[in-house]
């Protein structure tokens, strides 16, 4: 019985250890994603999952019709399957299924139009924290913080919000910087507005009190 017993603990201290390995192995850090844009200035909506697609070919409404962009940023006509969609903006996308389509249909002209926008996750401005409304938005061209604080309903009253943090992506590093939100909104102070960017995430901590 000694010798079962002994055996039982020996196997019961393994299974910890082993569960105990487990439990310290540490994930990888999210790869940091650069907007897909690359002049704001001359900003285009890019497709993303989620967003619908109307894509009409001329004199072949058989084959025309409304698609919803699958979480891998694909979609599925009648004639050509997993059409990688994400990340071009319609007109783009119209070209490449014409060239795709002119195997089976003789000088196919396609329009490309959209609803329900979400866009890539790149190009997306993801607010958390002490926000009223927490979320992640589409970008608009020349979109600034104001704009972006008004889409997320403004600060919580246990912001902190002169203590925010803006993180984003520039030549392939994370950089982050501080931003003034309460003196922003609550002050009324416009001389801290900034420009927001495609892909921006806007960290806003609780205060301590």
């Amino acid at each position: 019985m000694n010798w079962l017993k002994r055996i039982s603990v020996i196997s019961l201290v393994a299974s910890a250890v082993v569960m105990s390995g487990c439990a310290n192995q540490t994930l990888p850090t999210a790869t940091p994603r650069a907007s897909l844009t690359t002049d704001v200035n001359d900003y285009q909506y890019l497709i993303g999952p989620g967003d619908q697609l109307t894509i009409f070919v001329w004199r072949n409404p058989e084959i025309s019709g409304t698609f919803t962009v699958r979480p891998d940023g694909k979609v599925s006509t009648s004639l050509v399957e997993d059409v990688d969609v994400t990340g071009r903006t319609p007109a783009m996308l119209a070209r490449e299924l014409e060239e795709q389509l002119s195997t089976f249909i003789n000088n196919p002209r396609v329009t490309v139009s959209l609803s329900g926008f979400s866009g890539p996750f790149s190009e997306q401005v993801r607010v958390i924290g002490e926000a009223t409304n927490p979320r992640a938005i589409s970008y608009i061209q020349h979109m600034t913080l104001l704009d972006v604080m008004i889409r997320v309903g403004g600060l919580t009253e246990f912001a902190s919000g002169n203590s925010a943090k803006l993180v984003r992506v520039v030549d392939n590093d994370q950089k982050t910087f501080d931003i003034d939100i309460e003196d922003l909104i609550k002050d009324g102070d416009i001389s801290k507005n900034v420009d927001i960017l495609p892909g921006d995430v806007i960290i806003i901590p609780e205060a301590w009190f």
